[in-house]
Order: structure tokens, then C-alpha cells, then sequence
């Protein structure tokens, strides 16, 4: 049975360009990469050839991983914006201070874009909440209580 990878539209996007540049750019300068250190003699001790080996492998797995993650995308094209569900961006009040979200699916989450993920400890704690409703995350540091602001 084939689970599906429940993402935006600008995720499936850039997952796509990602698969492409190692398609068109980064394999083919692999494989000549490869070829080149072939060349130089003995296999055996050749470092450059094992470097490139082993760099071409990383980027036929990371081929495999994006071309089955993209056949099994699932995109969320429009969600409600009584309740938070992926695709949403949700403004949280915690700790006197503001700030907005945006609730992706796992592949795409970037905290440091503050893109979380639909399973992540926040993320879970949100969805199918609503405006004024408040949630409790259990972190490191203790439990942060979170209040919804806003969905958009």
C-alpha cells in the first residue's frame, strides 16, 4: 500500500527543482568526475576515485528518495481557515511575543522559516484547533502553552 506525503504545492516545487538540478547538473558532473579519476591509475589507492564513488552513490540515493517521495505527494491545495491543517499559516501568542507559522508536511519543514511540520510536537498540538483556543507543547525546557491568534 502506498502512503502518501501530504505537502504544499511549493514544497512538491522545490523538491522537483532539487531533483532536477542532480539530474541535469549534479550527476552528470559526477559521473564525469568519476570517469576523470579513473583515469589516474591504480584504483586501489586512488582517493579521488573513491571520493567521486562515493559522492555519485549519494547522489543516485538522494535521486531514489526525491523521485519516490514526489510519485507519492499528496497535495493540500486548500484548507479551512476556522482550523489549522496543513497549508495554514497560524500567528501563536507565547511567552508576551507573536509569531507566525506555517504548517507543512514533514519534507518541507525549516524552523529556521519557521515552517513546522504537520507531525512535529507544535505542529500536532494544532491541528483541527481553532482562534482563541490554546495548546500546550511539551519541550526541553518544559511545557510552552501556546495561544492561536489567527489562521490564515
Amino acid at each position: 500500500m502506498v502512503q502518501k506525503v501530504v505537502m504544499t504545492r511549493e514544497g512538491l516545487s522545490e523538491l522537483k527543482k532539487e531533483l532536477d538540478e542532480l539530474l541535469n547538473t549534479k550527476r552528470p558532473d559526477g559521473v564525469a568526475r568519476l570517469s576523470l579519476a579513473r583515469g589516474q591509475g591504480d584504483l586501489s589507492e586512488n582517493s579521488e576515485y573513491a571520493a567521486a564513488k562515493q559522492d555519485l552513490s549519494f547522489i543516485d540515493g538522494r535521486i531514489a528518495e526525491l523521485e519516490k517521495v514526489i510519485s507519492e505527494a499528496q497535495i493540500v491545495a486548500s484548507h479551512s481557515k476556522s482550523k489549522v491543517d496543513v497549508g495554514c499559516k497560524v500567528t501563536l501568542h507565547v511567552n508576551g511575543k507573536k509569531d507566525t507559522y506555517h504548517i507543512v508536511g514533514e519534507w518541507e519543514a525549516d524552523p529556521i522559516q519557521k515552517k513546522i511540520s504537520n507531525s512535529s510536537p507544535l505542529g500536532k498540538a494544532l491541528l483541527g484547533r481553532k482562534v482563541g483556543e490554546k495548546v500546550e507543547v511539551e519541550a526541553p525546557a518544559g511545557k510552552i502553552a501556546y495561544k492561536i491568534m489567527s489562521i490564515e
